[in-house]
């Protein structure tokens, strides 16, 4: 693949020394009107990547969070065309930010993935995670989005096997998502960061990607603990919880800059 947004994000963030800072936010929640202002306001506070959650049906990797902000987002009509149309509009004034969409493989199988990775691309979307496809049977689909140059991003686990662990280093691109503990997202007690920080530095000795941690990150000083050995942190569920009871776009702006500010600073810090 050619060189892309997110290639280019790390490579100036290796330059200076610093941490991807990656918000995970659902499209269409807490309103369709928030989407794309509460995107410019998460870059303007810091992020550096943006995961956009895709609202599906059957959530099956997320906690009640994130399953909650899917459900209400899916009542409002958050689409997979509307979230197309929301990276389009954030791109009018931002076209330097990545912007990665987190989801499953169901919405992608409908349209196809040749006719999905083309529209994601003209609409301004850097990558595609899927957290249901299975590495081993992500051919097709990696062809697809290679050919309209969307990078298939891949999660690695704490319990992956050497071999898969072997390949998804191989074959990563973009980034390669570390779960840093095995079950579904969301702030969590259970968060390890000594444990988790040997497999991400075994991880990052091997793959041909930046290595981002995820699951678990709740604040300011986990995220910081996380970015002791990865190249950047993903923090959703307490961000989404968050600006949960946001009764307005401005509030779901000022809550999003307000929760992802101290994170940028702890990881700069």
């Amino acid at each position: 693949m050619p060189v892309t947004r997110i290639d280019e994000c790390f490579a100036r963030l290796r330059a200076s020394g610093r941490k991807a800072l990656i918000p995970f936010i659902t499209a269409g929640d807490p309103a369709l009107e928030a989407t794309v202002p509460v995107m410019h306001a998460l870059v303007a506070a810091g992020a550096d990547v943006l995961e956009l959650g895709v609202p599906f049906s059957d959530p099956m990797a997320d906690g009640p969070t994130i399953q909650r902000s899917s459900e209400r987002a899916l009542g409002r009509g958050a689409g997979l065309r509307y979230v197309f149309d929301s990276v389009a509009a954030f791109r009018q004034r931002d076209t330097a930010t990545p912007v990665v969409l987190m989801g499953y493989l169901n919405p992608v199988e409908i349209r196809g993935a040749a006719r999905f990775a083309t529209e994601a691309v003209a609409a301004g979307v850097d990558g595609v995670l899927l957290v249901d496809l299975p590495p081993e049977e992500a051919a097709e689909t990696r062809a697809a989005f290679t050919a309209a140059g969307l990078a298939l991003v891949l999660l690695a686990s704490p319990t992956s096997s050497e071999q898969r662990l072997a390949g998804l280093c191989e074959a990563a691109q973009g980034y390669l998502y570390y779960v840093s503990f095995a079950g579904v997202t969301g702030a969590s007690e259970r968060l390890d960061s000594a444990a988790a920080g040997e497999r991400l530095r075994l991880l990052r000795s091997r793959a041909k990607t930046p290595v981002v941690a995820g699951f678990g990150i709740k604040d300011a000083a986990s995220a910081a603990a996380m970015a002791v050995d990865a190249d950047g942190v993903v923090v959703g569920s307490a961000l989404v919880a968050a600006m949960a009871g946001a009764a307005s776009v401005e509030a779901a702006v000022r809550d999003a800059s307000e929760f992802l500010a101290p994170l940028r600073q702890a990881l700069d810090a």
